[in-house]
């Protein structure tokens, strides 16, 4: 029987990258499979803070090994910024796009264009936390390229590629990305018990 496992979000970007870096091992369970449209406090100062707050809140309302993560782009020109705040870096209601925008202008004229990507994992099985982290560095462009992916990456090139996540393919991010780093760690981790 495979497993499956809660996914704390309804974000359909995030759950196809997932699933696609999962396979067919495990079976993940968004929000909204479970008739969850709500939006999860994220009030925490740091990502392990703000992975474990909508774990713990989805394991506590479903009862059910539940894992979530947590992302955020760290500037190193804008002193770690937008950091925890990236998907709301804009404001509360912004879009990718107005994220986008934001950044390249607080970025512009700046030499020093270096940044990291980071997602913290939070699992919780039978209650108990277990944590995985993924870091991947790279630069911010001047200004967009690619289509493809979400967030912000059309602005970001990995360190030792000449392209923007935004212009690999799926499979191409996942190898390399900071989210792929930590969902390695996890299906290692599931894949021990």
């Amino acid at each position: 029987m495979m497993k499956e496992i809660i996914i704390a979000t309804n974000n359909k970007h995030k759950v196809e990258e997932i699933q696609q870096e999962i396979g067919k091992k495990i079976k993940i369970i968004p929000l909204k499979e479970l008739g969850f449209r709500e939006d999860i406090p994220e009030t925490g100062s740091t990502l392990k803070e703000n992975a474990r707050q909508k774990a713990r809140f989805v394991f506590e309302k479903f009862g059910k090994d539940c894992f979530a993560d947590d992302t955020g782009l760290e500037v190193n020109a804008l002193g770690g910024r937008p950091g925890v705040y990236s998907a709301r870096y804009a404001g509360e209601k912004c879009s990718f796009d107005d994220n986008i925008n934001l950044l390249l202008e607080e970025m512009n004229g700046k030499t020093d264009r270096t940044a990291c990507f980071k997602t913290v994992i939070c699992l919780i099985e039978n209650g108990e936390e277990k944590y995985f982290e993924g870091i991947c560095k790279g630069n911010i462009t001047t200004e967009r390229y690619g289509n493809k992916g979400f967030g912000y990456d059309p602005v970001f090139i990995p360190e030792g590629y000449g392209e923007s996540f935004a212009e690999m393919s799926g499979e191409e991010k996942n190898k390399i990305s900071h989210r792929g780093k930590a969902i390695r760690q996890l299906i290692q981790y599931l894949a021990k018990k």
